[in-house]
């Protein structure tokens, strides 16, 4: 399956508890993924041609808001704007370079954590699958029956071998009962 375009799929949001006092801190996992042509082209012989090329990085940016549900949306919490970045490096490390001769590999870093994954799939699922905590305060909300949304955005610039992308999309809404 060839694609040439990028897509945001699969946003979800997945509530920690059910019914929270107005003093509990409400936790959700907002999770997505990048499906599509950089998926597709996020690949060892990819890596290696922008290397040689001097596109030794690659930035994702993304973000994540919640707001109430409804005809007058409110942000609530906390807003989420973030990237992971992608870095190409030569290496002798027979462990990580699955093309035999070919000795480029990547280094993903989030929040400046670097992981270096051990297959290529591992790398497409590090850097294009996302699942994000939120908190908040329930008492933003107030006591009753709220209906949430994530508003979700991904970006980059063109690279070697991704041609540039900027999409926001909106998650189905929860409800989220707040108790006395």
């Amino acid at each position: 399956m060839t694609s040439d375009k990028n897509t945001i799929s699969g946003v979800s949001l997945v509530k920690a508890s059910d019914k929270p006092g107005t003093e509990d801190n409400i936790t959700i996992n907002v999770k997505f993924s990048v499906i599509g042509a950089l998926r597709e082209a996020f690949t060892e012989r990819n890596w290696e041609k922008a290397y040689n090329n001097h596109d030794n990085t690659f930035k994702l940016r993304y973000g994540v808001k919640l707001h109430t549900g409804g005809l007058r949306k409110k942000e609530i919490g906390k807003p989420l704007d973030t990237y992971k970045k992608v870095a190409l490096f030569w290496t002798r490390n027979p462990k990580l370079t699955q093309m035999g001769e070919k000795k480029i590999w990547v280094q993903i870093s989030k929040n400046f954590e670097p992981i270096i994954p051990n297959s290529q799939s591992e790398a497409q699922q590090i850097f294009l699958d996302f699942d994000e905590k939120m908190q908040f305060n329930a008492s933003e909300l107030g006591v009753g029956k709220h209906k949430i949304e994530a508003e979700v955005y991904v970006s980059w610039f063109k690279h070697d071998y991704a041609e540039p992308f900027d999409e926001t999309v909106h998650s189905k809404e929860i409800e989220i009962e707040v108790t006395k």
